[in-house]
């Protein structure tokens, strides 16, 4: 008997889930990713710190994604398609950035990968209530609706993210993310937990992906 195969999973997204240098602080959750998988599956981080999406395919790394030859795509935007109007990378949630996530999933199924579309993590802010803030929110709930429309596997990390930052409060949420001042990276410490959410999002999304986590 061969060796069996292994099932690549190809990640494409922002600084929140790309890999960054050993020597800096901040960690993305798809570089923690690996950890919670089963051996003969191996994660492609494509992600690219400062993307939206609108610049990603402009990166070089959507074209490498589509000729990756993966089994999955994880595809995670919204930070920086919702900075403001007036920067390079901003889209508008029920605008562009529909449009750029349903092309990004035609794409993949013609290159013959299974899209999984993720929510946006929350960013590590909490407003004058105690609750996380929801700046997010409008970027969440149209990948939601395009992952309906086009019957795309969903990991609603928005959702799972929102709750435990309320549940553990800003106070006990410190160390999750790079400082006070930077609240939308993330520590090892930080990834690791969030990385653990998408994994435990993969095991629910579909017998299939269920069998690359680890048990």
């Amino acid at each position: 008997m061969g060796a069996k195969a292994e099932t690549v999973v190809v990640l494409v997204g922002d600084s929140t889930v790309a890999d960054w240098a050993k020597e800096k602080p901040a960690r993305g959750w798809g570089q923690l990713l690996p950890e919670y998988l089963v051996e003969d599956s191996r994660v492609m981080n494509l992600a690219v710190c400062g993307a939206s999406t609108k610049t990603f395919p402009d990166t070089g790394n959507w074209q490498k994604a589509v000729g990756s030859g993966a089994k999955y795509m994880l595809i995670q935007f919204g930070h920086n398609d919702s900075h403001a109007p007036d920067k390079p990378e901003s889209t508008k949630a029920d605008g562009e950035f529909t449009a750029n996530l349903e092309r990004f999933i035609t794409e993949a199924r013609h290159a013959g990968i299974t899209p999984v579309l993720v929510t946006p993590v929350h960013r590590r802010m909490y407003g004058a209530d105690g609750k996380p803030s929801t700046e997010l929110a409008p970027y969440a709930a149209a990948t939601r609706k395009v992952a309906e429309k086009m019957n795309v596997p969903l990991i609603d990390l928005y959702a799972v993210s929102g709750e435990y930052f309320e549940k553990i409060g800003e106070s006990g949420s410190v160390g999750i993310t790079v400082s006070d001042t930077d609240r939308s990276h993330f520590t090892e410490q930080g990834a690791r937990q969030i990385a653990g959410f998408v994994a435990a999002g993969l095991k629910d999304t579909s017998p299939e992906t269920a069998q690359l986590v680890k048990p």
